[in-house]
């Protein structure tokens, strides 16, 4: 295990080079086919709040995208509300309030999307408050190695060093790899060129908790189709029935 992890490098140089690329354009043009031609009459969800949170140094600008997708599969997206996340306690903290809220608000579980940095958020957010939450779903996010080389932590690290506020507690770090009590899929791709991809993945699978890969950048995620048709899938279940996808 230990050598495992030693061996985890970042990206590739020509992998991060060419994510703005991947995503702006490729990625770009290859939702739009995808949206102009996905059967949405046929694949009506149950109106469930589903709350979406951006990466590191993104807004819900980036998720846009992916809530419109989400609203025409018939659930009800929620952004994140707060400009741009850079990774601060207090903001992890409003959207434990904001789960809460939602959760009132319709009487009902909600689906955490997070992408990144987001997706360690509201992973931490699902072992937090797992009574309010119906699954857990992490796009390209680092949660079993956090501390691992990655080609955006040069950024994170400055951006805590220059700024006045507390950055993330060291104890709520150390907790991130551990399982969310909840159903939960993690969605990875070897051609992410932000972060490993072995970094994004539970290390075990069970009943409750999947990995799955597809064929993406890291900035392109949220506009990939691979990505978004398991979105559509996962968000048909919960808990009480809940099934590994099968792709």
């Amino acid at each position: 295990m230990s050598n495992q992890t030693e061996a985890i490098k970042r990206p590739s140089l020509s992998l991060f080079l060419t994510e703005g690329f991947r995503a702006l354009v490729v990625e770009r043009a290859r939702y739009e086919r995808f949206m102009r031609s996905y059967p949405f009459a046929a694949h009506q969800g149950d109106g469930h709040p589903v709350l979406v949170l951006p990466g590191l140094m993104a807004s819900d600008v980036s998720t846009r995208p992916l809530r419109r997708f989400i609203r025409k599969l018939g659930y009800t997206p929620y952004r994140w509300g707060l400009g741009t996340n850079t990774a601060k306690m207090e903001d992890y903290q409003k959207m434990l309030a904001k789960l809460e809220k939602i959760y009132l608000k319709h009487e009902q579980k909600v689906s955490l999307i997070g992408w990144s940095l987001g997706g360690i958020f509201a992973r931490q957010m699902a072992k937090e408050k797992p009574q309010l939450v119906r699954q857990l779903i992490m796009l390209g996010t680092p949660f079993a190695g956090p501390e691992q080389p990655n080609n955006a932590k040069w950024f994170y690290e400055l951006l805590t060093t220059l700024r006045k506020d507390a950055p993330l507690d060291e104890e709520w770090v150390k907790d991130i790899p551990r399982p969310a009590p909840v159903p939960t899929t993690a969605i990875y791709s070897r051609s992410d060129g932000i972060v490993p991809w072995e970094v994004c993945r539970e290390a075990v699978e069970d009943e409750l908790h999947q990995n799955v890969e597809v064929e993406s950048s890291h900035f392109g995620m949220g506009l990939n189709p691979q990505v978004l048709r398991i979105i559509a899938d996962r968000l048909q279940y919960d808990a009480s029935y809940w099934v590994p996808y099968a792709g």
